[in-house]
C-alpha cells in the first residue's frame, strides 16, 4: 500500500518536449515510472523519448488512460496547465514550477475547489513511493521501500529526511513535497490523513517552515485525529522577522509563523519535535521501537485473557475412550464403582468382611460358569447317543 502513486500508476508530462521536461522524464522512465506520453501544443502526433506526444491533456488522457501529470510548463503558463488537467479529469496533478504568480495561484486555487483533481505544489520536489513511481525532481536512488510518510514545505528537507530514514532502517511508504509557496494544492492535513489510513505507513515526519499556519492547523489535526507516531521539524528557527527565506512563503510576518510558535502547537498535540533535521531519523526510530514494544506486549495481553476465558467457558476435555455409559454413570465421573466409592467412605475397603464377600461374588459367578458349561456337555453326549441309536437300528 501507499498513497496518490504506486506501480499502476499512468503519468503524461505537460511541457514534455522542453529541456526540463525532457530531463526529469527520462529521469523518471529509468526509475520505473510509468509515463505514457506528453503535451506539447503545436506538436501532436510526434514521438519523443519513444512515447507519444499530443496537443492536450484531453487528448492524451483519452489515448493513454492517464491519471497523473507533472507539470514542466513556465511559470506564466503554469496556472493554465493545471486548470487543463483538472479539465481533462486528471487525479494528480504534481506542479514543479517555481515562481508561479500568487494571483494566479488563488484563482486555480477556487477553481480547483470541489473538484476531484488533487494538486501537488507549485514549486514542489514531486511526489514518490519508492520501488513503485517518481513523479518530480527527486533523487531516486536515496530511497527505500518502508514505512514512514514523509510531507515536506521544503525539497532539499525532504532528501535529508529520507535519507535519515533510510540510514535507519526505517525506509519510507510515500514521500510527498508540498511546496513553499503561500498558495497551493495540497497542504500538512491533507497529506497526513492520507497517511493515517494508509496500513503500509507506521509513523509519519512532517518538516515545515516559518511563515503561515500550516502547521499549527496540523497540529490541531494531529492532536484530535491521527493515532500514528508524528515526528516533527521546523526550519527557520533563526530567522528575524520581515525577512524571506528561500521559499516565498517561509517570511515571519505580524509577527506570526514563527518557528517558536510552531513548535509551541506541536509539543502541545503530543507531537515529538527535534531542534536539526540530523536527528529526525533517529527520534523516529526510538518512538516506532516503543510503539511496537507496547503493541507486541498488548497483544500478548489479549492472548492471555483470550486464552483464559476460553478455559472458564469451554467444557473440559473428555478422556480418550470413555464411553457414553461410562460418562452417564456415577462410575464414569469418578473413575471408580458404587462398591468401592462405599468402601472409600466407610474405611471397610482392606476389611476382612468386604474381601470374603468379594471372593464369594467370584465364586459364585465361576459355579455358575461350570453349570452352563457341564448342561451343554450331557446335551452333546445326549444327541450322539440318540445319532448312534438310529444307526444300529
Amino acid at each position: 500500500m501507499s498513497i496518490l502513486v504506486n506501480q499502476r500508476t499512468k503519468v503524461i508530462c505537460q511541457g514534455f518536449t522542453g529541456k526540463q521536461g525532457t530531463f526529469h522524464s527520462e529521469q523518471c522512465i529509468a526509475y520505473g515510472t510509468k509515463l505514457v506520453g506528453g503535451v506539447t501544443p503545436g506538436r501532436g502526433g510526434e514521438r519523443h523519448l519513444e512515447l507519444p506526444v499530443f496537443d492536450t491533456v484531453r487528448e492524451a488522457v483519452r489515448t493513454t488512460g492517464a491519471t497523473a501529470s507533472m507539470i514542466y510548463v513556465p511559470a506564466p503558463y503554469a496556472a493554465d496547465a493545471i486548470l487543463e488537467a483538472a479539465d481533462a479529469g486528471i487525479e494528480i496533478v504534481v506542479c514543479i514550477t517555481e515562481g508561479v504568480p500568487v494571483n494566479d495561484m488563488v484563482k486555480v486555487k477556487a477553481a480547483l475547489a470541489g473538484s476531484a483533481t488533487r494538486l501537488i505544489g507549485p514549486n514542489c520536489p514531486g511526489v514518490i513511493t519508492p520501488g513503485e513511481c517518481k513523479i518530480g525532481i527527486m533523487p531516486g536512488f536515496i530511497h527505500k521501500k518502508g514505512c514512514i510518510g514523509i510531507v515536506s514545505r521544503s525539497g532539499t528537507l525532504t532528501y535529508e529526511t529520507v535519507f535519515q530514514t533510510t540510514n535507519n532502517e526505517l525506509g519510507q511508504s510515500t514521500c510527498v513535497g508540498i511546496g513553499g509557496d503561500p498558495v497551493r494544492g495540497m497542504n500538512f492535513i491533507d497529506v497526513i490523513e492520507l497517511f493515517e489510513r494508509d496500513p503500509q505507513t507506521e509513523g509519519i515526519i512532517m518538516v515545515g517552515e516559518i511563515g503561515g499556519s500550516d502547521e499549527e492547523a496540523a497540529a490541531e489535526h494531529i492532536r484530535r485525529y491521527v493515532s500514528k507516531p508524528v515526528v516533527a521539524y521546523i526550519a527557520g528557527v533563526t530567522a528575524p522577522p520581515g525577512k524571506r527565506m528561500g521559499h516565498a512563503g517561509a517570511v515571519i510576518a505580524g509577527g506570526k509563523g514563527t518557528a517558536a510558535d510552531k513548535y509551541r502547537a506541536l509539543e502541545a498535540a503530543r507531537v515529538r519535535t527535534v531542534k536539526s533535521p540530523a536527528e529526525l531519523g533517529r527520534a523516529m526510530a526510538e518512538l516506532l521501537g516503543k510503539r511496537r514494544v507496547q503493541a507486541a506486549q498488548s497483544a500478548s495481553d489479549r492472548a492471555a485473557k483470550a486464552s483464559k476465558d476460553a478455559g472458564e467457558v469451554l467444557p473440559r476435555p473428555r478422556a480418550l475412550g470413555q464411553s457414553a455409559a461410562a460418562r452417564k454413570s456415577p462410575a464414569g465421573k469418578s473413575g471408580r464403582s458404587p462398591a468401592a466409592q462405599r468402601a472409600k467412605g466407610s474405611g471397610r475397603a482392606k476389611g476382612s468382611g468386604h474381601a470374603k464377600a468379594s471372593g464369594r461374588a467370584k465364586g459364585s459367578a465361576r459355579v455358575k460358569v461350570s453349570a452352563r458349561v457341564k448342561a451343554g456337555l450331557r446335551g452333546r453326549r445326549s444327541q450322539r447317543g440318540k445319532r448312534a441309536a438310529r444307526g444300529r437300528r
